[in-house]
């Protein structure tokens, strides 16, 4: 055995993981299938502005230990997301607060907010069987049709009415003049991006890039005593029971060659009409970035297929049995741990993603 530990993958979980175990002398060999690391927090450099190649990363949290873990090796802005919807030609703030209550209904108080969604409510009978139903009961009829039913449908790929009524339970409403779409205490995005933040994490480690672990997989099990596995478990098992769902995504990134297109970071494009679900301004998320030209992306939702980024786990009743399945037989593996969103087949903020590992290192290193 050449390494104490080896782990698959250098996404967050990975690489706080590595890190973990470095810091308690712990020999450790990262492999990483792309040729960078850091996963889907890559971010690339665009003559000054940092392109977050795999969609818009916002860090917030409000676990102050994670706040200080992180900031321990980067320093970070004061970023607050406050996206726009461009629904029917016009602009709305998210989240759903008295900003966006006073442009589609011209209203001024939040008694006058509550009464109309209150009023709309009323068409749900019993507990919601759908998003549909889930979305009408929780913000009424108005908001639903106009900003949440044909993006989620593009989001998804299917009607909300055929979608499980739990992806859209806890969908915010505030009744005060507050554009800010998290609630959390610490937010911000790392001054220059991502990229430090890994690179501060493996500082010192072995890595090896371009590797697929899953092409030698009892190869590369053979260098090391513990494994830490980060990719999708499905794959770890050859898809023995089957393949588990996921959504994707395409991003079409361009460059402009003026220095500001729709003034804000993120901008939703509600209509079925627009192919896309989101545009992201990269240089917006810098808040100080000055250049003569701009990078926007835009994001196009995608059936997952071989050869795709997993995005979204798919978690309803079949895919959940499913994974379930491969977690029983990671029983039988004592050395081999999963951890991050593919290994786990789940939605992971990435503060969530760092106290797993932070977690995971305790328990297990």
């Amino acid at each position: 055995m050449q390494y104490d530990l080896l782990v698959v993958g250098s996404g967050l979980f990975g690489a706080v993981t590595a890190y973990q175990a470095k810091q308690q002398g712990l020999k450790v060999l990262v492999l990483e299938k792309r040729e960078h690391l850091g996963g889907n927090v890559y971010c690339e450099d665009n003559d000054g502005i940092k392109v977050h190649k795999y969609g818009a990363h916002i860090f917030h949290t409000s676990n102050k230990d994670v706040w200080e873990f992180v900031n321990g090796f980067v320093e970070f802005n004061r970023f607050t997301n406050s996206p726009l919807a461009l629904s029917k030609g016009k602009l709305y703030n998210l989240p759903f607060n008295m900003n966006t209550f006073a442009q589609i209904w011209g209203i001024q108080t939040p008694q006058q907010a509550l009464d109309i969604i209150e009023e709309q409510r009323k068409t749900i009978k019993g507990d919601p069987q759908n998003l549909e139903q889930q979305a009408i009961a929780l913000v009424g009829q108005d908001i639903y049709q106009l900003l949440i039913k044909e993006y989620t449908e593009k989001q998804w790929g299917r009607e909300c009415k055929d979608l499980p009524a739990f992806i859209i339970k806890r969908l915010p409403l505030r009744f005060t003049f507050d554009n800010n779409y998290f609630n959390d205490i610490y937010q911000g995005i790392p001054v220059d991006g991502y990229n430090p933040l890994i690179e501060g994490l493996l500082d010192g480690i072995d890595i090896q890039l371009d590797t697929d672990f899953l092409a030698d997989k009892e190869y590369y099990l053979s260098l090391a005593k513990e494994v830490v596995y980060t990719g999708p478990i499905d794959a770890y098992y050859d898809f023995c029971f089957g393949k588990l769902d996921y959504r994707s995504l395409k991003f079409e990134t361009k460059r402009l060659e003026r220095d500001n297109f729709q003034g804000n970071a993120v901008v939703n494009y509600i209509d079925k009409n627009v192919p896309f679900t989101r545009m992201i301004e990269h240089k917006h998320f810098a808040l100080d970035t000055d250049t003569s030209h701009t990078v926007i992306s835009e994001e196009y939702p995608l059936e997952w297929r071989e050869g795709l980024e997993r995005y979204y786990p798919v978690n309803d009743d079949k895919n959940m049995q499913l994974y379930k399945r491969y977690r029983q037989l990671n029983k039988q593996s004592e050395n081999v741990h999963f951890g991050g969103r593919l290994a786990e087949y789940k939605y992971y903020d990435m503060d969530k993603v760092i106290a797993s590992a932070l977690h995971f290192s305790k328990r297990f290193l």
